[in-house]
C-alpha cells in the first residue's frame, strides 16, 4: 500500500510539475525521497538504500558521456557553419509545402544510420527546428515529427543501443528482431506519412520578407566543405563505427572548419563548447541560431542520475514485484500484451529513462510470457512496439526531455504531432489476434 501511495503522489508531483512549468529535476528529488523514505521503513538501512540508490545512479555514466558530445557537437555545428549550411541548402531544395513531411523522412533515415534518436535531434534535428523557427511554422508539429522520426532508428536500427539491449535481455538475435520490428512498423509508418503530409498542406515553411538564407551567408562561410561534419557521421554509421567515436570525429571536423574557413578564434570555440553558442553581430539569426554548450545538458544530467538513483531503489527492494501477479492474468494474447503496455508507461514514468523502462518491463513481464508458452521473439517485439517508442511520449522520461530541451522546444506541445510513436502500439494492438486462450499469434 506505502509503494502504491507513494507512486499515486509522484505521479501528481510530476504531473502538477508540467502543467506548472516547473523544470522536472525537482518534483523528481521529491520522487526519490518518498521511495528512500519508504525503504527505510521497510527495515533498510540508511547505507543499504545509499548503495542501492549509486548502484543505479552510476549507470547514468554512460548517457551522461552522451550529453556531453550532444552539448559540443550541437554548439560547435553552429560555429562550423553545419547547421546555417543545412539551413541554407534545405530552403534552397527542399519543397517549402512539404517541409514537415521531409522533417520526419529525413529524422527517420538519420537515426537509422545513426541508430541513436538523441544523436539525430543534436544534428538534423537542430537544423531542421531551425528552418522551421525562421520559416513561420508551428515549431511543435515540426518538433513531433523530428521525435518521431528519431525514434524510428532508435528502435529498429542494427546500430541502436536500445534494439541491441532488448536482443540481449530477451536472448534473440537482433537481425530476426529488426525483421519483425519492420513487419509491425510499415502501417504506422505509412499512416504517419499521410497525417505529416496534410499537416505540410496546411502548414508549409513560409519567410515573411527577407529570406534567412539571404542573412547566413553574411555572417557564415557556405559552401560544400561545411557539410563536411554531417558527411563524417554518416560515413562512420556506414562503416558500423561506434556513434560516441563517431561523434568525436565529427567534433573535431568541425573544429577545423571554424578555425580555418569561420575564423573563429579557439578560445572563442572553447567558450562555445562549454556556455553554448551565440552570435555577436546583430542579426536576425541571433534568437534563431544559438544553443547547445555543456552547460544546456545540465538539467537533463540532473534529471537522468535522480531517475537512474530512483530505479536502483526500485531494483534493490524488490518494490515492483507485486505488479508481475497482475500480468499473470492475463488469458488472451491481446489481454497480455494490453498489461505489457500498461507496465511499460508506468516505468518509463517513474523509471524516467527509456534503458530503465525497458530493463523493468523485461523483468516484470519476462516471466509471464515464459509461464504462458509464449516465443520470447514476441516478448522482444512487444517490449519494441511499447517501451522504446512510448517512453519518449513522458514529458519528463529523459527520451522526450533530453530532445525538446535541445531543440529549445515546449516539452508537451509535440505529443499530439508525434503520431508514429503512438500509432505503432496502437495498430499492433488492433492487429493482435485475441483467442480464447494465449498461444503465438504472430507470424516470426
Amino acid at each position: 500500500m506505502d509503494v502504491l501511495i507513494g507512486m499515486i503522489c509522484s505521479f501528481i508531483l510530476l504531473i502538477t510539475s508540467i502543467i506548472k512549468g516547473v523544470f522536472i529535476g525537482y518534483p523528481l528529488i521529491i520522487c526519490y525521497l518518498i521511495f528512500f523514505i519508504i525503504s527505510y521503513k521497510r527495515k533498510y538501512s540508511l547505507k543499504e538504500i545509499a548503495i542501492m540508490s549509486y548502484n543505479g545512479g552510476k549507470k547514468s555514466f554512460v548517457v551522461l558521456k552522451i550529453f556531453v558530445l550532444i552539448g559540443i557537437i550541437t554548439a560547435i555545428w553552429m560555429s562550423s557553419g553545419t547547421v546555417p549550411g543545412i539551413v541554407y541548402y534545405g530552403i534552397r531544395l527542399l519543397n517549402p509545402k512539404f517541409f514537415i513531411l521531409y522533417a520526419f523522412l529525413i529524422s527517420s533515415f538519420v537515426s537509422f544510420l545513426l541508430g541513436t534518436s538523441l544523436g539525430t535531434v543534436s544534428t538534423v534535428g537542430i537544423a531542421l527546428i531551425v528552418m522551421a523557427k525562421s520559416g513561420n511554422i508551428n515549431e511543435n508539429m515540426v518538433a513531433g515529427a523530428i521525435i518521431a522520426g528519431a525514434y524510428f532508428g532508435d528502435r529498429c536500427s542494427p546500430m541502436s543501443s536500445s534494439a541491441n539491449l532488448v536482443s540481449n535481455l530477451t536472448e534473440t538475435d537482433i537481425f530476426n528482431n529488426i525483421k519483425n520490428m519492420f513487419r509491425t512498423s510499415y502501417i504506422p509508418f505509412a499512416i504517419s506519412v499521410i497525417f505529416y503530409a496534410v499537416l505540410s498542406y496546411f502548414q508549409p515553411l513560409n519567410f515573411s520578407g527577407k529570406s534567412i538564407d539571404t542573412d547566413i551567408v553574411k555572417i557564415f562561410t557556405i559552401n560544400w566543405i561545411v557539410i563536411l561534419p554531417a558527411v563524417v557521421i554518416l560515413l562512420a554509421s556506414l562503416l558500423k563505427i561506434n556513434v560516441k567515436i563517431s561523434m568525436v570525429l565529427s567534433i573535431f571536423t568541425a573544429i577545423i572548419i571554424s578555425l580555418y574557413l569561420q575564423n573563429y578564434k579557439i578560445s572563442a570555440l572553447i567558450s562555445y563548447m562549454i556556455m553554448g553558442f551565440k552570435l555577436d553581430t546583430a542579426t536576425p539569426l541571433q534568437s534563431i541560431i544559438k544553443g547547445g554548450g555543456l552547460i544546456s545538458m545540465w538539467k537533463a544530467s540532473l534529471v537522468v542520475f535522480v531517475s537512474c538513483s530512483l530505479a536502483g531503489i526500485f531494483e534493490g527492494t524488490d518494490m515492483l514485484k507485486n505488479v508481475e501477479k497482475l500480468t499473470s492474468k492475463s488469458s488472451t494474447r491481446k489481454g497480455l500484451f494490453k498489461d505489457t503496455l500498461l507496465v511499460s508507461i508506468m516505468t518509463a514514468a517513474f523509471g524516467c529513462n527509456q534503458s530503465i523502462a525497458v530493463v523493468l518491463t523485461n523483468q516484470i513481464m519476462g516471466r509471464t510470457y515464459t509461464k504462458k508458452n509464449i516465443d520470447k521473439y514476441e516478448l522482444a517485439l512487444d517490449i519494441e512496439n511499447t517501451a522504446i517508442v512510448l517512453a519518449a511520449l513522458i514529458p519528463w522520461n529523459i527520451a522526450a526531455f533530453v530532445p525538446t530541451s535541445t531543440m529549445m522546444v515546449d516539452t508537451v506541445r509535440y505529443l499530439p504531432f508525434a503520431f508514429y510513436l503512438y500509432l505503432l502500439p496502437l495498430t499492433y494492438l488492433i492487429k493482435l489476434k485475441s483467442p480464447d486462450e494465449l498461444k503465438t499469434s504472430y507470424p516470426l
